[in-house]
């Protein structure tokens, strides 16, 4: 392909910068536990910076609200909408998974949307771990009937079945579902710069609607990605402010600012309004120092475990917890192999945990597939959507133990469910966003709601909040199952997220 920068004349307006600073800058860098009440003072100057957008929600935060920070996410995105009344707020969406961990019935997905576009959200970054785009459609139809901006995302990952071909006509099926946008997003900074800015250009010649990229700082080539996207011709990049960016972060949006500075690509943003903004984000951080990773420089093992920023770390930590530490080099080296059987899934929530505690589960119990979480079963069965790739036929036939995989979109089997879940918190619900904190999280939900709700709680004791310690800690002695259902349990904390993992010995 010709690596020729694009054209100054080509360009039609400043390229477009998202913020991340208020949902994944600090969901990379410190756990997802910045609150409320430390981002509504500095609204009023990012409201001032004229961003294209600002990532405010979705991802884990609304799960680290409920879960960790006693706070109603409903009741943050209505705050900051108020405080942030000039700028388009942005949030991360999960498709048929909404912000939760499997997927939910149409009319849940709709009812999640409604909400969101009626409390202030203005962009929807839609993507499957799978790119599966049916699992796209209902959220996609759902915000454009809404009224607002819907940007379909592509989960950039390597493998011998993704192709720029392959990329792009998922850019055209975005493109045909009616999407605003399209988003590469590279979860787990893959991306390197004379290839992003190849599948750049095949994107900006296939389809007439905007092209953003997004990626992570942890390999170390995420400036290099930027500048040679948006002189490829991308419309938009996301950044975050110098003080919440590098490490698992992203690309400090003071120095792509300034590395565009009276060139064709232009930001067209003032340093001197990003400067208290940075200032101030400075001083906060100091206040979630028990929360940052460890993580602070680039990763190279990243470019072949694939794993994405934060989660090595995390996997030495719980390996340590096991007394299994010795063993991480080889968790790593299972990582690809897995992801290959699983029909090469791009490694992003949550697919990433689900690989990433069966390849430790392999590792640890000393034969692989011997125990078998039911997430890692419902990949093979094709409960999470189409893989990029045939699943291992072997393996799946080991797993599934019997049972047919299905192959039609895997919200067809969901009935309608939103009166049953409406039904299930009668009487303890105020309204729906309880209800629809309740369907995503329901044992959260209804932890926050005897802590914060109830009008006959008994007042907490105060406590000193402190980091979750990283757990892959099994319910029952590895590798011994629970006698009474044949299995166990495993939490996997990654970045401040429990995972929930549902393991089923398999007899050899």
């Amino acid at each position: 392909m010709n690596n020729e920068p694009t054209q100054p004349e080509n360009r039609r307006e400043p390229v477009r910068i998202t913020d991340l600073v208020l949902r994944d800058a600090h969901q990379s860098l410190l756990a997802t536990r910045m609150k409320t009440e430390d981002m509504l003072p500095i609204c009023e100057a990012l409201d001032k910076v004229g961003y294209w957008s600002l990532e405010v929600w979705g991802g884990a935060t609304f799960d680290s609200c409920l879960r960790f920070l006693g706070e109603d996410p409903w009741e943050r995105l209505r705050k900051i909408k108020a405080a942030l009344p000039k700028t388009k707020l942005q949030m991360l969406f999960r498709g048929q998974n909404i912000l939760g961990y499997r997927h939910y019935a149409d009319d849940v997905v709709r009812r999640f949307v409604d909400k969101s576009v009626e409390y202030g959200m203005d962009v929807f970054r839609v993507f499957d771990a799978l790119n599966d785009p049916r699992n796209l459609e209902t959220a996609v139809s759902q915000v454009i009937k809404d009224g607002a901006h819907a940007q379909g995302a592509i989960c950039y990952t390597i493998s011998p079945v993704h192709t720029i071909e392959r990329f792009v006509e998922l850019g055209r099926q975005l493109e045909s579902m009616g999407c605003h946008s399209i988003c590469i997003k590279d979860m787990a900074a893959l991306m390197t710069p004379v290839p992003a800015a190849e599948l750049v250009r095949a994107l900006k010649a296939a389809v007439k609607i905007p092209v953003h990229v997004h990626t992570h700082s942890t390999t170390g080539v995420a400036p290099m990605v930027l500048i040679k996207v948006i002189e490829a011709g991308a419309d938009g990049v996301d950044t975050a402010i110098s003080s919440m960016s590098g490490g698992s972060g992203h690309v400090a949006t003071e120095a792509l600012v300034e590395t565009f500075r009276g060139t064709p690509y232009d930001t067209g943003l003032d340093q001197n309004k990003l400067i208290p903004v940075a200032d101030y984000f400075r001083k906060v951080r100091v206040k979630y120092k028990d929360f940052e990773t460890s993580f602070s420089g680039s990763d190279p093992r990243i470019f072949i475990s694939q794993i994405p920023g934060g989660m090595i770390s995390n996997l030495e930590s719980q390996l340590k917890q096991m007394g299994c530490l010795e063993r991480i080099d080889d968790v790593l080296a299972e990582v690809p192999k897995v992801r290959a059987e699983m029909g090469y899934i791009p490694l992003v929530t949550p697919t990433s945990q689900i690989v990433g505690t069966q390849a430790a589960m392999n590792v640890i119990l000393g034969e692989r597939y011997k125990s078998v979480p039911q997430e890692s079963k419902d990949v093979f069965k094709g409960m999470y959507g189409k893989t990029p790739a045939p699943v291992d036929a072997e393996i799946q036939k080991k797993v599934l133990a019997g049972e047919e995989p299905i192959t039609c979109r895997p919200a067809d089997l969901i009935p309608n469910e939103w009166d049953k879940i409406k039904a299930e918190v009668e009487g303890k619900a105020r309204n729906d966003d309880d209800v629809l904190s309740y369907a995503l999280f329901p044992k959260v939900w209804l932890k926050f709601y005897e802590d914060k709700l109830n009008p006959n709680r008994k007042p907490a004791e105060k406590a000193v909040a402190k980091p979750a310690a990283a757990q892959l800690q099994p319910a029952a002695p590895v590798p011994a199952p629970a006698p009474a259902d044949g299995g166990y349990r495993m939490t996997l904390n990654i970045n401040g997220q429990k995972f929930d993992a549902s393991v089923t010995v398999l007899e050899p």
